[in-house]
C-alpha cells in the first residue's frame, strides 16, 4: 500500500478552518478549479454515505463519504467510481486540529491506495503536491 501526506499551519482557529471544509459537498467554494461540485440525491454534505459529484473541466469524479466528525473535525472518503488514476483502494481523510499556540489551526490531508510497484513514487508525489495545492485555495479562500 502507498500513501501521501501533505499538512500546513493555519493562522485561524480550527472553528472556521473546519466551517470551511466540513461540508463533503462544497468543494467549489474553497477549492480553485473545480467547476461543479455538489451531494447527489439530496443527502446533506455530512451525511456518511453521501456521493460527491465533482467536474473539473472534462473530467467527472465521484466520492463517496466513509466518515465524518465534527468532534475530531475530519472526514474521509474514497472514490465510488474509478479513479481518475491507476489505483485502487483509494482513501483519503482531511483533518483540522487546533494549535493552542496562536489560536491556530494544523491540517492535514493524507491518503492510502495501491498501485503498481514502479509507480508509487510518482503517485504519492502527485496526490502530496494536490493536498498542498487544494489547501493553498483554501488558505485563499479564509483570507
Amino acid at each position: 500500500m502507498a500513501g501521501a501526506y501533505y499538512s500546513t499551519v493555519f493562522d485561524q482557529p480550527v472553528e472556521r478552518v473546519w466551517a470551511a471544509i466540513r461540508d463533503f459537498g462544497a468543494y467549489t467554494v474553497w477549492v480553485d478549479g473545480v467547476d461543479e461540485s455538489g451531494i447527489e440525491d439530496g443527502k446533506a454534505g455530512d451525511t456518511v454515505g453521501a456521493v460527491r459529484s465533482i467536474r473539473m473541466g472534462e473530467r467527472h469524479i465521484r466520492q463517496r463519504l466513509l466518515a465524518h466528525s465534527d468532534l475530531e473535525c475530519c472526514y474521509t472518503y474514497e472514490f465510488c467510481t474509478p479513479p481518475p488514476a491507476p489505483l485502487a483502494n483509494y482513501r483519503a481523510t482531511i483533518r483540522a486540529s487546533p494549535i493552542s499556540d496562536g489560536n491556530r489551526a494544523f491540517v492535514e490531508w493524507q491518503a492510502t491506495f495501491d498501485c503498481a510497484p514502479a509507480d508509487i513514487d510518482h503517485w504519492s508525489g502527485f496526490y502530496a503536491a494536490s493536498f498542498g495545492t487544494w489547501l493553498a485555495s483554501l488558505r485563499a479562500h479564509l483570507g
